[in-house]
């Protein structure tokens, strides 16, 4: 039996990814992964990661096999000891909602390879907002249509989809804002309702500025989530640096019960009011 080894993707061989194909027999870790790095479109239809001590990268974890290993070397152009490989293959420390890794991650040799600089660190959000439309998973206060009345923008959030759901991630309230917590997904073992959206790109700018984006309060990524007779690609917001879990206050609870009521189980939104009896007195 081969020795097994784990490796960080951020590019081709994420999910839904063309590549993907090498990795399907492979055990994922965590697919909301992020190593230290810049990232850049190299304007040949894939991703290059610069090695730096600073920025971000998101992308997911694999524990893989010698064979797989080899694959991906190969995928990659990288061959020990040889002077003009395409990429490096180094290992750097990983982190996941789960814990720290050292991996393997392949690192761009060549900088003229770097063409555009993928501000956000994430590939697959990237190439998302270049599409007219997508879907959007919501799954706090973003799913009561009043907020929306209030900023004028509820005709972009008319056209709902239906219930989503998340395996293998929990609901947890880990941005702390002056009143109390925001909610979040935390890839952990559980399920997250929400409801799901079809967006036109316009709307784009009223989630990332609602969302602080900008400020790294939260940060947009791509899931998949389960509805009744498909599967979904969608984009959804994560809190960038948790904290401890804290109640959200009295008004927050609502918004996410009001908007969430004929649309998520009955069973889910009792137990998010158990999880907070005195929210809501």
């Amino acid at each position: 039996m081969g020795s097994t080894h784990i490796v960080f993707v951020y590019g081709t061989l994420r999910k839904n990814e063309r590549n993907h194909r090498l990795l399907e027999s492979s055990r994922l870790i965590a697919e909301q992964a992020w190593t230290t790095g810049v990232l850049y479109d190299t304007g040949l239809h894939y991703p290059a990661l610069q090695k730096s001590s600073t920025g971000r990268v998101y992308g997911e974890l694999y524990e893989v096999n010698d064979h797989t290993l080899s694959s991906l070397d190969r995928l990659e152009g990288y061959q020990a000891h040889r002077s003009d490989n395409l990429y490096d293959r180094v290992s750097q420390s990983i982190n996941t909602d789960k814990g720290t890794y050292e991996a393997y991650v392949y690192i761009m040799v060549n900088n003229n390879m770097l063409q555009r600089k993928i501000h956000g660190g994430d590939w697959k959000v990237y190439q998302l907002e270049k599409k007219p439309k997508f879907y959007y998973f919501a799954y706090g206060s973003c799913m009561d249509n009043e907020r929306f009345q209030l900023a004028n923008v509820d005709h972009h959030f008319q056209k709902v989809t239906g219930k989503g759901t998340l395996p293998g991630y929990s609901l947890r309230f880990t941005w702390r804002s002056l009143d109390g917590g925001r909610a979040d997904i935390v890839e952990e073992d559980g399920v997250v309702e929400g409801k799901v959206y079809e967006l036109a790109s316009d709307a784009l700018p009223y989630l990332y500025d609602r969302e602080g984006v900008d400020a790294s309060c939260y940060r947009p990524a791509v899931i998949e989530v389960e509805m009744e007779e498909e599967v979904l690609e969608v984009l959804t917001f994560i809190v960038v640096h948790k904290k401890d879990e804290s109640a959200p206050p009295a008004h927050y609870l609502k918004e996410i019960i009001r908007g969430g009521s004929g649309f998520l189980s009955n069973e889910y939104l009792t137990e998010l009011k158990k999880k907070f009896p005195n929210v809501l007195e």
